[in-house]
Formats: structure tokens, C-alpha cells, sequence
């Protein structure tokens, strides 16, 4: 561009142009055609001018100097005077250029526009003073609250967009000074004071003043109380001073709607406590007249009421129901303190710290402080057979309670048995004493959770023809219980234990029960014997016994049953011996051929006639054993064992093989009835199938004539009948064929008529149109002719007509010639138009046609 020239710049463009011998720029604005000189250089194309349209502004740093009438200054050499450093905001004017020196800090922008409830928080950059002569210092910060349009200086920055807020009913907002200033309420503000505004509607903060957030109101009910700390010292509304940690309740009463201020603190939200007509609350540290908490005092409230509990009280146990005494229920109390207490009939009693006493339905009882309940007793319903332990706390001294409804007395207690542990596993619930005595596993302890109360009177149920012991440990007496009985023990009094021996062979301390079963019964046990030619012999052997109690009144008689702690074990050890000192002098073939007279004679013995006694009796507890069974002998030797086997299966074997034999001859024999007749059966079926075949043959000899007659009668059939087909259906086509020519033609000849009807139609109705259109035209030419003569008028129409003559001889006259007459003699004269084409005019005719 430098190169050019000439330079056109176009209306609203500038160039910078600079002059090297004066080393000065200037400026060229448009519309013009610059010739640029030799010692000149344009520094930039034309470029357009800075424009601002309405609501913008611009900012131009370092802006020219500028006199009164807003021409810019300039210095001795011409060059534009500048305020270098500085900025100028420029609104809305017409297009501009930017002089050489001045750049544009911030391009158009629009002027910002501040809605209602809103402002704009400003900072004074430089000392100034605005158009009301107000003076603002370099630091000072003031809002710009709209609506309105903020026009920008260049000593004011915008910090920040402030919203009002808007406060809804039954809230407010806290709000916090940042420095010295005067709220809106035109109170004085201290640096971080903080207060609230709780006027309805939009609250637009001041320029020191911060929001901290929105408190909600606390609704309050008949249900609901706010509990409030002060959090310092202030005077509330009604000139009520709070001091810092004081605490206190609103209520409804007070306020439907509660906003706490800046020196409260919500503890919390305080709900009713009600109480119904059989409750009562016991109040702990009570507010007293003087609004303190009197601490280490307790207030009793009974119901119906409700009332909210006060900041200090609280609640000893929560709400309680009052204490409603049947007839069988009563409570024990215990005086914390000492006082008078005044019954239904006016008797005064004095109540000693420490003292018990017992209260009895029926009748409904609220405490009063100075008494404890220690616990509610109930009568306990005892059936014939059953009983508790009672034990008096005074003396100690326990005692049983059986067959009748008790209540405990304020100095007495449930007593709880304690059981050794195995008599807890048979005491078991679910547990036959007959059947299940056998202990299973598990200690007395869970027994004792899982199924019996250990306050209530151990009862066990002797079964039929059984006895049980029980030794009372306080008088060291023992007494002995015939079934079928219930037996129920005394508080010192145990049971005692049978340990018997029980499996094969016996083991001792296999068997555990509580009742002697007196029999019959039976016990099986296993022995090993030796003979005299030292074979060893295992013996399988069942006793049936019995016990024989002479007189059960009598504790002596009853007493000797249980005189030997485990019976069968000592009873089997006993048999034992004697059978293995009999059979040790008799030789294995006469024990194995005289086992059962052996070991009988070996058991019971033999009376004053040497005969086998019938019975084995033990005098020491009367058990009587009358039977002995022999269930099985086995040799103990591996060898002697292998040989009785293999001479068992020996005999097995041989017995085996001749039923072998005879079941193979007899199926061997009815094996040959099978084949003969097999085979004759299978000739039988040879002659049948025989015959057969030949039928089958004469049959197919039948069927193949039948066939050759029935194939060529349907042949001469076929042919005679495809030849009349064949003639039926050519006349028929021949038919159809004139049918369809006849056809054709009558198509062809309807065709052709209503061609030509519709040919003649559209000719006729084409004729038609065109006379419609030629009336038309001649009607529309009738009425353009005759609108155009009533248009001129007849006037004019003879002015027209009589112009041309007229004119003539006007013409005529002003040549001054009065005839001429110019001719070849060959071409005829008109001395109407004589004059007019000479003259080169046009004739009537033609002015008439050109008319029309």
C-alpha cells in the first residue's frame, strides 16, 4: 500500500499518513481520493471509523487533547497532542477515527443495563467529582441501584452485580456489616455486627453490608416449642434482659412463627409431652418460681396434661403408665427418704429411709418422689402338683409352696434349685425316664435355659412299677417313691442317680436314670468261656429278672432296692463267674450238645431233689432272675471258627450241588418236549404255507386275464371316445371362432360410431367457441369504439374532420398561391390531398385510421 500513489478512501475510512520530512502523522478521513507524495507514506489501508450505535460506549487510551470546541490540539510541529497514559470513555456519536497515538483499549460495547432490584457495586480508582458535584475519593465503594443504565467512567470499577434478595413470609435474612456504616434502617452499624431483616419483599443489600444467609421461621404449635440459647448478653422485646448461656422456650403462646435473632442459638425443637389419664412422668431438676432449675429435685406430673419440658428438665424414665393393682398384684416400695404418709382412712405412717413395704389391689398408684418401686408382684397360680421355693431375705430360710395361689411378700424372693447336671439332662422335657435313659450329652446349664424353671418345685413323674430315691440332705433322711406317683422335691432334697452298666458286653456307667424300673424286664449281655480241651467260646446270653419288694410301706424294705448302686452290672458279673466255673470242666463236644442244660444248672443251681432251680435270687436288693436265654455261641479261635465254617459250607455245598443236578435233568428233559415240538410245529406250518402258495398262484394266473381283457377293452374304449372328443370340439371352436369374428366386428363398427359421434361433438363444440369468441371480440370492439367516441365527444369528432381542409387552405393561403397543379399525365389527381402531401402531412383517412 505504501507504493500506491493514489489512494481512494471510501466515506467513514481513515488513513494515517506520515510525512518523512517532518516526521509528523496525520490523518485523511473519506470520502476523498488522496495523491500521496513522494516524501509521504501511508502507514495502513483505509480502515473503517469507530462507530457506536445507541447504548454503546467505547474506551480510547491515550486520547488527543481537545479545546473548547472539541478540535483537537496540536503541538509546534503539527503533530496531535495526546494525554499518554490516560483513558477516554466515548458513547454513543458519530463515526470517528483514531488519531495517530490513540488505540482502542475495549472495543463497542453496550452500555449495561441494571434491572430493578439489582445494583452494581462500584469503586472509585481516582478522585473525582461527578455532574452533582458530589466528590468521590480514590477507595470509596457506593451501588449504582437500578433500573437505569449505568454509563462507565474511567475512574470507576465495577466489582460486582449485588440481587436483592427477596425475604417470604415467616423468613428473614442475617445480614453483616463489613465496615462503619448505616443501614437502611438508618441504624449505625459497627465493623461485624450482624442483624436481621425480616420485612417482606425484596431487600437490597448496602454496599457494606453482607448477606450471610436466609433464616427460616420456626412454626410452632400447640405440639411444638423452639428451645434458645443466648449466645451474649441482650435485651429482648418487653425490655426482658437474656444473659449469655441462658436458655429459655417459645411457644405458641409467644409466637406462631419464630425467627431466631442473632444472639440465639436454637438448641433444638422442644416437642409436647402428653400424658393420658393413666400415665404420669416423673420431672428431674424442675424449673422452680424463679424460672432457675432447682437441681437434685424431682416433680411429679400426672396425667391428662401436656406441657413442654423446660431447658434443664428432663425426664427420669421417660412417660410411665400409673401402676393399675388387680387383686392378685401387688408392689413393693422402698422409701429414698423420709416422710409421713396419710392412707385412704387418714392414718398417718412414718416412712424411714430404707423401709419396705407392700402395697395390695386393687387400686391404681402414682409414686410419689420419695418412694422407689422395686418390682410388681403378681399371685402365682399353683396347680395340686405344683409348687415354688421361697426364700425369706430376712432369715434365709427357704420353704417350698405347693397346691395354691401365692403372692411373695415384700421380704421374700424366688428361690432358684439348683440341680447337678446330670439330673438336669434327665429332667429334660421330652425325655421318656423309660425309654431315654441312656445321657446324651449336654451340660445342665443349657438344660436348665431350655426347658425348667429352677424357681419352681422340681416334680418328676415315677412311671408304673418303678421307684425313685430322694435324700433330703437337711435331715439326712432318704425316701423311697413307688409309681405310678409324682414326686416333688423339698428344697434340701435330691434326687439320686442310678449309674447302671449297659452294651454288650456290659460297661459300667453306660445307663443313667432317676427310677428304678422293679421289672420283668430283660438284659443281654456277652461272656467268653473256656472249656476243658481249651476251646474259647463267646456266649450270647438274655436274663429276665425282676425285683421282689415285700412291703413298699416299709422304708426298709423299700430302702434295700437301692442298696446296690448298679444291679445289672453286678448281677451279670455273678452269672458270669458261675457259668465260666461250670463250663471249665466239660469238654467242647458235650457243651455243644448240652449248652442250655449247662448253663442253667451253672445259674440257678440245683435243689434238695437235684433239680435245676426255676429262679436265681440276690438277697442284698431282692433282685430275682428267672430265665436264661442262650441267643448265640461263636468260637473265639480264628482256627476253631475257620473249621466250623468250612464244615458249614462243606454241607451247604453238597445239599447245593444235588439240587444242582435234579434242576439241570428236568430242564434238560422239558428241553427235548420243547424241540419235538418245535419241530413238529414247524412241518405243520411248511404243508400250510405250501398251500397257500398255490392259491396265491392260481389267484395271480386270474388276476394277469382279468388284467390283458380290461387293458384292451379300455383302449378301444379310449379311442373311439378321444375321436368323438376330438370332432366335438372342432365344430365347437368353429363355432367360437364366428362367434368372436362377429364380435370383433360389432367392437370395430360400435368404435368407429362413437369416434365420430365425439369427432362431430368437438368440431360442433369447437364451432361454438369460436362464434362465442368472435361475438365476443366484435361486442368488445363495439363498446371500445363507442366509449372512445362518447370519450371525444361529437365536437371534437368534427373538429377532426374539418381540420384537415382547414389547414389547406391555410397553407395555401400563406404561400400566396392561389392554384398549382404539378402532373406526369399518367397518374390521377386528388386536389383534396394535393396540398397536404406536398407539405408531407398526413392524409384524413390515415389520421382517422390512426385514430381507431
Amino acid at each position: 500500500m505504501g507504493d500506491e500513489k493514489i489512494i481512494r478512501i471510501a466515506p467513514y475510512h481513515y488513513i494515517h499518513v506520515l510525512d518523512h520530512n517532518s516526521n509528523v502523522a496525520r490523518v485523511e478521513t473519506g470520502p476523498q481520493t488522496y495523491i500521496r507524495q513522494d516524501h509521504e507514506r501511508v502507514l495502513f489501508d483505509p480502515v473503517c471509523m469507530v462507530t457506536l450505535p445507541l447504548g454503546h460506549f467505547c474506551v480510547v487510551v491515550s486520547p488527543v487533547l481537545r479545546d473548547e470546541d472539541q478540535r483537537p490540539l496540536t503541538d509546534k510541529f503539527g503533530q496531535v497532542r495526546l494525554r499518554h497514559g490516560d483513558q477516554e470513555v466515548r458513547l454513543h456519536q458519530d463515526p470517528f477515527p483514531l488519531y495517530p497515538g490513540e488505540r482502542l483499549g475495549q472495543p463497542a460495547t453496550p452500555l449495561q443495563v441494571v434491572k430493578p432490584n439489582k445494583a452494581l457495586h462500584l469503586q472509585a480508582q481516582l478522585d473525582y467529582e461527578d455532574e452533582t458535584s458530589e466528590k468521590h475519593l480514590a477507595g470509596d465503594e457506593w451501588l449504582f441501584e437500578g433500573p437505569g443504565t449505568y454509563i462507565p467512567r474511567k475512574e470507576v470499577t465495577v466489582l460486582r452485580t449485588i440481587e436483592a434478595t427477596v425475604i417470604r413470609q415467616n423468613q428473614a435474612i442475617r445480614l453483616r456489616a463489613r465496615k462503619e456504616t448505616k443501614s437502611r434502617d438508618g441504624q449505625e452499624r459497627v465493623t461485624g455486627e450482624e442483624w436481621l431483616v425480616k420485612k417482606i419483599g425484596a431487600y437490597l443489600p448496602g454496599v457494606y453490608e453482607e448477606v450471610l444467609h436466609i433464616v427460616d421461621a420456626y412454626i410452632l404449635t400447640e405440639k411444638r416449642a423452639l428451645h434458645l440459647r443466648a449466645v451474649q448478653t441482650f435485651v429482648e422485646a418487653g425490655d426482658r434482659q437474656r444473659r449469655t448461656g441462658e436458655e429459655w422456650l417459645v411457644t405458641l403462646a409467644e409466637a406462631e412463627a419464630y425467627v431466631p435473632g442473632v444472639q440465639e442459638e436454637v438448641v433444638g425443637v422442644v416437642e409436647v409431652t402428653t400424658l393420658g389419664a393413666g400415665q404420669y412422668c416423673v420431672v428431674l431438676d424442675p424449673v422452680g418460681a424463679d424460672g432457675k432449675n432447682q437441681l437434685g429435685q424431682k416433680l411429679v406430673i400426672k396425667g391428662e396434661k401436656s406441657f413442654f419440658l423446660r431447658p434443664g428438665e428432663r425426664l427420669e424414665a421417660g412417660i410411665q403408665d400409673t401402676h393399675v393393682l388387680s387383686e392378685e398384684e401387688g408392689l413393693v416400695l422402698r422409701a429414698i427418704e423420709g416422710f409421713e404418709e396419710k392412707d385412704p382412712e387418714g392414718k398417718v405412717t412414718v416412712r424411714k429411709a430404707g423401709d419396705r413395704w407392700m402395697i395390695r389391689g386393687p387400686q391404681d398408684y402414682v409414686p410419689p418422689v420419695m418412694v422407689e418401686v422395686l418390682s410388681l408382684r403378681q399371685a402365682i397360680p399353683l396347680d395340686q402338683n405344683e409348687g415354688i421355693y421361697v426364700r425369706d431375705i430376712k432369715t434365709g430360710r427357704v420353704r417350698s409352696v405347693i397346691g395354691q395361689s401365692y403372692m411373695l411378700t415384700q421380704d421374700e424372693e424366688l428361690w432358684s434349685k439348683p440341680l447337678p447336671a446330670s439330673v438336669e439332662e434327665l429332667l429334660a422335657p421330652g425325655k421318656d425316664p423309660v425309654l431315654d435313659r441312656t445321657v446324651a450329652g449336654g451340660s445342665g446349664e443349657e438344660r436348665q435355659q431350655e426347658g425348667r424353671d429352677p424357681t419352681r418345685v422340681v416334680a418328676f413323674r415315677v412311671p408304673h412299677n418303678a421307684a425313685v430315691q430322694v435324700y433330703n440332705y437337711s435331715k439326712k433322711t432318704a425316701r423311697v417313691v413307688f409309681g405310678p406317683e409324682m414326686v416333688m422335691l423339698d428344697a434340701a432334697e435330691q434326687f439320686t442317680v442310678l449309674s447302671l452298666s449297659g452294651g454288650r458286653p456290659k460297661t459300667p456307667g453306660r445307663v443313667r436314670s432317676l427310677c428304678l424300673l422293679l421289672g420283668p424286664d430283660f438284659c443281654t449281655d456277652l461272656i467268653v468261656i473256656e472249656t476243658a480241651d481249651h476251646a474259647r467260646l463267646q456266649l450270647q446270653l438274655s436274663y429276665n429278672w425282676h425285683f421282689e419288694v415285700e412291703d413298699r410301706d416299709d422304708p426298709r424294705a423299700a430302702a434295700r432296692v437301692f442298696s446296690v448302686l448298679d444291679f445289672v452290672g453286678d448281677s451279670c458279673k455273678a452269672i458270669a463267674s458261675r457259668i465260666r466255673g461250670a463250663v471249665a470242666s466239660v469238654q467242647f463236644d458235650d457243651f455243644h450238645k448240652n449248652s442250655a442244660r449247662i448253663i442253667r444248672s451253672a445259674v440257678f443251681g440245683f435243689d434238695a431233689e437235684l433239680k435245676v432251680r426255676e429262679r436265681l435270687e440276690f438277697p442284698q436288693n431282692g433282685l430275682v432272675v428267672t430265665s436264661v436265654d442262650i441267643q448265640s455261641v461263636e468260637p473265639v479261635d480264628q482256627r476253631t471258627r475257620d473249621a466250623l465254617q468250612r464244615s458249614v459250607q462243606l454241607a451247604i455245598e453238597i445239599t447245593t450241588n444235588s439240587q444242582e443236578a435234579a434242576a439241570r435233568h428236568e430242564a434238560e428233559r422239558l428241553e427235548q418236549e420243547a424241540k419235538g415240538r418245535l419241530e413238529r410245529q414247524r412241518i405243520i406250518d411248511q404243508a400250510e404255507a405250501e398251500k397257500a402258495r398255490k392259491e396265491l398262484l392260481e389267484l395271480e394266473a386270474e388276476s394277469a386275464a382279468v388284467e390283458s381283457r380290461g387293458a384292451a377293452r379300455a383302449e378301444a374304449e379310449a379311442r373311439g371316445e378321444a375321436a368323438r372328443i376330438e370332432g366335438e370340439g372342432a365344430v365347437r371352436q368353429a363355432k367360437l371362432k364366428a362367434q368372436a369374428l362377429d364380435i370383433e366386428t360389432e367392437a370395430e363398427l360400435s368404435r368407429l360410431i362413437k369416434a365420430r359421434e365425439k369427432e362431430l361433438e368437438y368440431v360442433a363444440e369447437q364451432n361454438r367457441l369460436e362464434l362465442e369468441k368472435a361475438e365476443g371480440l366484435s361486442q368488445v370492439e363495439a363498446k371500445r369504439f363507442e366509449g372512445t367516441v362518447r370519450a371525444l365527444g361529437a365536437d371534437t369528432v368534427r373538429a377532426i374532420a374539418l381540420a384537415g381542409p382547414e389547414l389547406q387552405v391555410k397553407l395555401l393561403q400563406g404561400l400566396g398561391l392561389k392554384s398549382t397543379l404539378i402532373t406526369d399525365g399518367s397518374t390521377p389527381l386528388n386536389l383534396f390531398t394535393t396540398a397536404k402531401e406536398m407539405l408531407g402531412l398526413p392524409s384524413l383517412g390515415g389520421a382517422q385510421r390512426g385514430s381507431e
